[in-house]
Formats: C-alpha cells, structure tokens, sequence
C-alpha cells in the first residue's frame, strides 16, 4: 500500500499537484475454486488543497483521467510482481468512486430485474473496463443471471442475460 502512495503522490508531482495520498485495505472476498482474487488497496487523492478545477481535471469526463490513473497504478505497481505479490488498486478522488458504485450497482440491479420481468438480454453501454468488471462481480451473487462482454473498444457492452440451463 505504501509503495501505492509513494507511486501516486510522485505522480500527481509530475502533473504539478502537492498533496497527500491515504490509502486503506479492501481485503478480499474468498471466491469459488481456489484462485484467491488480490487484495485492493483504495488509494485517496487528498482534495483539501486542491482547486475544483484541479479536482474536475484529475477526475475528467466521466471519470476518465481517474481510470487512466488507475490503470497505470494497477499496470506499473504490479510489474514485475510474483502472483500473491499483486494488488489491485483503486484510485479515489472527492468520493467519485464510492458516488459510481451506487450508480454502478444499481445499473446492475435494474439490468437484472429487466432481464427478469422480460426474459431478454440487456445490454448496458458506456461503462469503463473497470466498470464492467464489477458489474461481472456483482451479478456473480445472481445464479440465474449470466453477464458478459460484446463488442470491440470502445464500443464494448455489458450483456445480461438468464442462465441457459442445458
């Protein structure tokens, strides 16, 4: 988690941004099989001494520049890096990432209830990489309900679907 703060708060230098970086541990959730997912550090961007400018920049549209930072943090800070030696990261900023997960998980929740009540697929656009991962994660719970990727990037969907029993 350190070299996770270290690694961001140089970062954030480079751009000409002076501030703290905290970081707590999201340790993770036992899953099926024997494959043990990584454990995820939230790294916090310190906003009290930043602008709302400097705050809307770090965040970009649709929390486009966090997700570029993000993907360099999990990309760079596992390099090089033995398999139980890897983490994931999550980058947070002005409580964007907590805000997205609501939406997140509620998208998932009306998807799955949609899917349902109608028996068809739903697809839902515009989603991060990142983004569809949790949405996977999420409806993983739901034994009736299958997700996966269509499409290519940038145009890559999330599809939901029941679960075809053969």
């Amino acid at each position: 988690m350190q070299r996770g703060q270290q690694w961001l708060k140089t970062l954030l230098l480079f751009t000409g941004v002076s501030t703290e970086v905290s970081g707590d541990l999201e340790p993770a959730q036992p899953q099926d099989g024997d494959s043990q997912e990584p454990d995820n550090y939230w790294l916090t961007i310190d906003e009290t001494n930043l602008t709302p400018e400097q705050i809307r920049v770090l965040i970009g549209s649709d929390g486009s520049v966090l997700d570029a930072i993000q993907y360099l943090a999990n990309s760079v800070l596992n390099l090089n890096q033995p398999p139980e030696g890897q983490a994931s990261y999550t980058i947070e900023l002005n409580g964007y990432r907590i805000k997205r997960q609501a939406e997140i998980r509620a998208l998932a929740e009306a998807a799955s209830e949609e899917v349902r009540t109608t028996g068809r697929e739903v697809e839902i656009k515009s989603l991060s990489s990142a983004e569809r991962r949790q949405i996977h994660t999420f409806l993983k719970e739901f034994g009736d309900l299958e997700t996966f990727s269509r499409g290519k990037e940038p145009h890559r969907h999330l599809v939901v679907r029941q679960l075809t029993r053969e």
